[in-house]
């Protein structure tokens, strides 16, 4: 069985929680993704920042884009080895309402995994579809929970 480390994103831009929550919004542009992950001076994962932070926690809070991310990132993570199987990886996607899993070796970021990486792994097709499903259908109810 496939482990996360085969399919996982590696090329990855992560931000500081120091940095305003404007570099956080600009890089997500220009990666063209929904979350940035919040790391520490030695890779260390911290948190995660979302497009959905910054709107709910950030602006509609009346902070500006020089408030610093750690005011707006979500520090109640859920993160798994690169040993982990494609199949627990989704079980626990689904499980937990999160569509971006990191990847963390020896404490250091090293991946995340996305339901698109998911999707496209073709024995997790089925695992993909169901954590998306629950995900969507149980995320009506956690509007409230940002992951």
């Amino acid at each position: 069985m496939k482990s996360v480390k085969e399919i996982m994103t590696t090329d990855i831009s992560y931000c500081t929680a120091d940095d305003k929550i404007s570099d956080a919004a600009v890089k997500m542009k220009d990666r063209n993704v929904g979350a940035i992950p919040i790391c520490g001076s030695n890779q260390e994962l911290l948190g995660m920042v979302t497009d959905r932070d910054l709107v709910i926690r950030g602006y509609a809070n009346n902070k500006d884009g020089s408030s610093k991310v750690k005011e707006v990132m979500s520090n109640e993570l859920h993160s798994v080895s690169p040993e982990t199987t494609v199949q627990e990886a989704s079980k626990l996607m689904a499980k937990k309402q999160i569509r971006r899993l990191p990847i963390v070796d020896n404490g250091k970021l090293i991946g995340i995994v996305s339901l698109g990486d998911l999707s496209l792994e073709n024995k997790s097709n089925e695992a993909a579809g169901h954590a998306l499903e629950e995900i969507s259908e149980t995320g009506k109810e956690h509007n409230n929970e940002i992951h």
